[in-house]
């Protein structure tokens, strides 16, 4: 995952921000910043985290 941390728990802190201050979907996130959006939910799911498209944010 190109400009993203490595930890879990500093990646969700980091993706959460980023949801809430620049980008209004997850999709929109990932293709801004050309993440694997896959690989992304896996990465944070592998944490304990799933994404609430509601609430665009990961819980």
């Amino acid at each position: 995952m190109q400009q993203l941390p490595d930890d879990p728990m500093i990646l969700f802190s980091t993706i959460n921000m980023k949801l809430r201050d620049y980008y209004p979907s997850l999709d929109a996130l990932c293709d801004d910043m050309a993440v694997d959006k896959g690989q992304l939910t896996a990465k944070l799911a592998s944490a304990g985290f799933e994404y609430n498209p509601a609430q665009n944010k990961f819980w």
